[in-house]
This record gives C-alpha cells, structure tokens and sequence, in this order.
C-alpha cells in the first residue's frame, strides 16, 4: 500500500579573547579560560541537578598599584612589562592573537607571576597551542604550588590537549582540596569529559582517579557511568550496586542500575524498580520513572496504580498531573485527560502549549470543533505550533470551510524550507481529501521546482501522479528519490506497489517490496503491500498470511479491501463480505473500501 507521509563564534570554534579595554588594568579583571566554555572547570560540575555543587566564593584579588616586581636583575622589567602588555593588547584588538600569545608567554616566563601567567594560559589555549598552555600552567604550579586557580587552569589545558594519562594525580589533588564539595565534584568527572570520544581512556582515567575515594558512594557512582559509556556493563553494575549499599535510599543511583539492568531484561528492571520504591515510598521521582518504564512495556493497568497513587499523594505537582493525563489520553481516557489538562492550565508551569494542543486534540475527538480551533489558536511558538496549525486546518476543511483553511496556511510565516514544504504538503492534502489531486499536484510541483531533490516533496508528487494517471512521472520521482535516499523504505514500497496495483513487472514489484520491509520489518503498509504481489502473482495462501499480519498491526479500510478479495478469490466468499462490512462499519468514507465492494457486489 503507498503511504502519504506528513513530517512534521569564532572559526576555530573558541571563545573570543576580549583584549582589555584598559590595558594597564587588565590585571584587575576575572580572567575565564575558555575549556568548554568552563563547565570543565571542577567546582562548577553537577552531575545531580538536585545537588548542585557547592561553588567556592572566588575572592577579589587585590592588585597593588605599584609596579609588578619581576625578578630577573639588571634589567628594567616593569618598563618592559608595561611595554609588552600593550603590545599583547594592542595585538588582540587588531586580530593578531599569535602576536599578543608570544608577548604574554614572553612576559610570564620572564616574570613568572601569576597574574600573567594565568593570561598568557588564556590566550594560549584559546589559539589552540596547547603545548605552550601546558608550559604556562606547570610553570604557575612550579610558582605556586598550592593555588586551586592554578591546578584547575593545567587539568583543564590536559583535557583540552587529551593528556589523560598525566591527568590523574593533579585531578586528585583538586578533589582533595575541595573536602566539602568532594561527592558533587566526584559526580562532575564525567561530565569534565563529555567531548572525549575514547571512552575506555576516560574509563580508565576516572577509575583511577575515584580510587582513592571509593567508600564514598559518588566515587562509585562516577566509575558506573564511565564504564556505561565505555560499554563495560558488569563493572559497571557493580559499582552502582556498590553505591546504593553505601547510600540505600539514593534515587538517582537507583535511576542508574535500572538502566543497566534493562539492557538484560526490562522486567528485571521493573522488578528492581518496584522493590526499591517499597522500601523508598516517598520517592516520587523513581515511581514516575518506573510508571513510564511499565507504559513503554505496554503494562498499563500497573502504571496506571502508580500513577493514580502519585496522583493522591501529590495532586498539585505538574509532572504528576501531566503524565497521569498523558497515560490518560494513551488510554484513550478523555474524560479525565480533559479534567486534568484542564487543571494543568491553573498550575504555574512554563509552557502551557502542550497542555492547549492536547486539549484541542480531545475537542476535536468529540466533534467540539469551535472549542478544538480555540485551543490550537493558544499554540504559540515551538515544538506544537505547526502541529496545532495543521489540525486547524484540517478542522475547517472538514466543516467545508477550504478555502478558509487554504488561507490559514498560506498566512503561516516560515522560517525555513522545511517549515515551507510542511505546510505545502499540508495544504496539497486537503485538496486530496477535498477530491481536487491535479490542483494538489500542482501546488507541490511549483515547490519542486525550488526545491528538486527536496524527499517529502518528490514522494507526494509521485503519488499525486499516480492518481493522476502520470504514471511515467511516478516512476522517474520514485526512482530519483531511491538514488537520493536508498535507505527509503517509503519509496521502494510505494514503487513497488504501484507496479503491483496495476499487475506490471510483478517480479520487480515483489523485490522492491521486500527490500523496503528490510528496512522497516514491521510496517503495516509494506507487509500489504507485500501481500497484494503475492495476490497478483497467484500465491493466494501467502498473501493472505500477510494481509491478515498488516492488520493485526494496522486496522487500515485499504488493507481490509484486499483481505476480502484475497479471500473472495479463495472461495470464501461469506468472509470476504464479512471483512469488507466490519471495517465499512468504521470507516464508512474509504474509497479503497467502497471501490472494492461494488466491484465484488453480487
């Protein structure tokens, strides 16, 4: 069966250097070394968002207005200094940062203070020379060998170069001077190196440098997640195995080991998540989690006990109340999706949205149309407002009202060429439902134009062209839509069934088919499909097998259609008029439907 589908700095990537407004200043300023945008930096990482960390209070340096002393004799350094701040200042205002970086490594070598020293690192590292910020940093804790500044400015130019082997110890002694912070900064590890993409160097690295701190439920917490991401999963379950012994009632490592279970057995992750909220009844998050866990298992019934449950205990919490509706509305539960999306409007949450498109999806449901058009008018800007946008224009075409949904579309700003043909193809399907396809043809094809290799848009032009009789323009925008996208299962199948419909090269018909349900194995449309080949080429036993396996998955007028002819053609003629009446039932408008049945009326 042919499916329509509507889809819905700097160069090197730094930070600028910002030269002083006020050189001889410049001292006096917070200088930020740039490494991820400083959310490498350790007091500043949280793993946990409910335990931020614990930021040291950075104190005001207080510069002396007297020259810098710079101790190498003989020479009139201060003059010098002053001269070479300039230069580097002057440097970076024109764009010469190679010039200013020498100047300032220049000066802090010669100086070594550390004021400079942490400038001259700065600019290093922002220009990408990383061997001269690692000599910078080393110098500053040969300097001071105690600074926090300082050992923080090094681990971070060794991430940012990749040295982790040499990482270690200085990552220890970091954590070792923030005794308060120590279990937010252990959390933080991961995060220092999200951008690494050797995960068993980072694996390797964390562990070595939790080592010291294991018996600290953080530090096995932080191996767990480094052995996830580097795919060692028995480590790293019984590190966090570990971490909820030392800390029994910590749900966020509770959220972990679940999630390492279910990559076994989603019921064994259930089973964990039950027993835990047993003994931890006043943790919300995990019984949420585990509603949705037992939602994604299809286990309703108990995700709607927990839910119902959260729902008594915390009724005015908006993620409670939401996702009760949202189970609600799975559920096809309107009444009370309704009740308490409506309650959802009166919380104080963000974005209200959402709670506005789904109110107007259940108005639609009910026939409410006015009140459906009310609700999608609320949709503002965001991940609903084209979705809103489209199911207005839908309600009003169903109450004949095309032209005015016409205008409604053709009103919509777009930002971009995607948003652009959404909102074409949206418009072409209502001329398709309103039974004009050559004026839906043709307002996609002047988009076509524009945009010729655009997929979306190729497809629905091919089928519109089926419709059409153009069947030469079917096969060339099929073909060039497989040569720009072969991994599209929507185009081999809708080429092939259009080969098969009409009862043509039925052996090349049946291979694109079954490479399509290659590439998607369960879809409904394409097991038809592949049913409706084996029909024309006489196999009548196996199309039936799968026609009637399209329809367990997709309750579909079409495929209904040829299950009846299928069986009419077997003989069982009472079963075909069974089949065809039933879904006739529910679909009383399919044309697939309708064509068929006159076609077989007695």
């Amino acid at each position: 069966m042919c499916q329509t589908i509507m889809t819905q700095t700097t160069p090197n990537g730094s930070d600028p250097i910002l030269p002083c407004k006020e050189p001889m200043k410049y001292l006096q300023r917070s200088l930020c070394f740039t490494i991820l945008a400083l959310s490498l930096s350790l007091p500043t990482l949280a793993a946990d968002p409910k335990t931020p960390i614990k930021k040291p209070a950075r104190k005001a340096r207080a510069i002396s207005t007297a020259p810098v002393s710079l101790a190498i004799p003989g020479a009139d350094l201060p003059g010098q200094a002053v001269y070479q701040v300039l230069l580097a200042e002057i440097a970076l205002q024109r764009g010469e940062s190679e010039l200013a970086g020498k100047a300032y490594a220049d000066l802090a070598l010669r100086s070594r203070d550390p004021k400079v020293l942490e400038r001259a690192i700065e600019i290093a590292a922002q220009t990408r020379h990383l061997e001269r910020a690692t000599e910078m940093a080393r110098l500053w804790l040969d300097v001071e060998p105690t600074s926090k500044r300082a050992q923080q400015m090094l681990a971070s130019v060794m991430i940012q170069s990749n040295q982790l082997d040499e990482l270690a110890p200085n990552l220890i002694r970091m954590l070792e001077l923030e005794k308060d912070a120590l279990p937010e900064n252990l959390l933080g590890l991961n995060r220092m190196f999200a951008r690494n993409s050797d995960r068993q160097a980072v694996f390797k690295l964390i562990d070595k440098v939790c080592l010291p701190f294991f018996g600290i439920p953080e530090a096995h917490y932080a191996v767990s997640m480094a052995a996830s991401s580097a795919g060692i999963y028995e480590r790293a379950l019984s590190e966090i195995q570990r971490a909820l012994e030392l800390r029994p009632d910590w749900e966020m490592a509770a959220l972990l080991e679940a999630q390492l279970l279910s990559r076994e057995s989603p019921a064994k992750a259930i089973s964990f998540l039950q027993d835990f909220v047993v003994r931890n009844p006043g943790a919300r998050d995990l019984q949420l989690n585990l509603a949705r866990v037992l939602i994604a298992e299809k286990r309703y019934t108990e995700a709607r006990q927990y839910f119902d449950q959260l729902l008594k205990d915390y009724p005015d919490k908006p993620e409670v109340v939401y996702s009760v509706a949202l189970l609600a509305l799975q559920q096809n539960d309107f009444v009370l999706a309704e009740r308490l999306l409506k309650k959802m409007l009166t919380l104080d949450i963000p974005d209200k949205n959402p709670i506005n498109y789904y109110l107007g999806q259940i108005a639609e449901e009910g026939k409410h149309n006015d009140e459906a058009l009310a609700y999608y008018a609320k949709v503002g800007a965001g991940e609903h407002y084209f979705s809103a946008l489209f199911r207005s224009a839908h309600v009003l075409a169903s109450q004949g009202q095309l032209e005015a949904a016409r205008k409604l579309l053709s009103e919509t700003k777009t930002a971009t060429p995607e948003e652009e043909v959404q909102v074409a193809i949206t418009e072409a399907s209502l001329l398709r439902e309103a039974k004009q396809p050559q004026a839906a043809f043709e307002l996609l094809d002047q988009l076509l134009a524009k945009q010729p290799e655009q997929p979306d848009l190729l497809y629905e032009t091919a089928l519109l062209a089926e419709k059409l009789g153009r069947i030469e323009v079917l096969e060339s925008r099929l073909s060039k839509l497989i040569d720009l996208r072969p991994d599209s299962a929507q185009a081999y199948n809708a080429l092939g069934y259009s080969y098969a419909d009409r009862g043509l090269r039925l052996p090349e018909a049946q291979t694109l088919i079954e490479k399509a349900l290659k590439l998607t194995p369960d879809d409904p449309f394409i097991l038809d499909s592949l049913g409706w080949v084996l029909y024309r080429r006489g196999d009548l036993a196996g199309a039936l097998t799968q026609l009637e396996q399209a329809y367990a998955k997709r309750d579909d007028p079409e495929i209904a259609a040829h299950i009846g002819e299928v069986l009419w053609a077997l003989g069982r003629k009472a079963d075909a008029q069974r089949t065809w009446h039933e879904s006739q039932q529910k679909y009383p408008a399919s044309d697939a439907l309708l064509d068929t049945i006159k076609k077989f009326a007695p």
